[in-house]
């Protein structure tokens, strides 16, 4: 596995990004579709071969980092996502960041298996909210 991890800047939506997210139903993810809009927080790409098959997001808030994940249906399954969050930790971690954070939302539509995902990689899921953290390793 040769992922390459591409920070982008300034991070902007994309041909790529409505591949990858764009398909996802409303209200998985809130961000602005237009083409060429520019996006809140720092993203990076992850490149196999030349192609596009996942991405990153972090936006810091306090400390703490909400974190976004988006892997190629294709791709999934596949080591992308861990491969992802990884990447994002290690991000965290050098900017000093206590925890990472992620919120699946009610409509997601496999919301009790990435809640799982996540959970078995360390995060805790709060009541009914979707919320779910981890504290970032040194």
């Amino acid at each position: 596995m040769a992922f390459l991890w591409i920070h982008e800047s300034p991070p902007a939506w994309d041909a790529g990004k409505a591949r990858v997210i764009g398909a996802a139903p409303d209200g998985v993810f809130t961000i602005d579709r237009r083409e060429g809009a520019v996006l809140s927080g720092d993203w990076w790409r992850v490149e196999d071969g030349g192609e596009t098959i996942g991405y990153g997001q972090m936006d810091n808030n306090w400390g703490d980092a909400e974190v976004l994940l988006a892997v190629d249906p294709s791709r999934q399954k596949g080591g992308v996502g861990t491969f992802i969050l990884d990447r994002l930790e290690e991000e965290a971690s050098a900017r000093g960041i206590n925890y990472l954070y992620n919120v699946v939302p009610q409509s997601h539509p496999d919301r009790d298996g990435l809640t799982r995902w996540l959970q078995r990689r360390g995060f805790t899921a709060s009541k009914d909210d979707g919320l779910l953290r981890r504290s970032v390793r040194r």
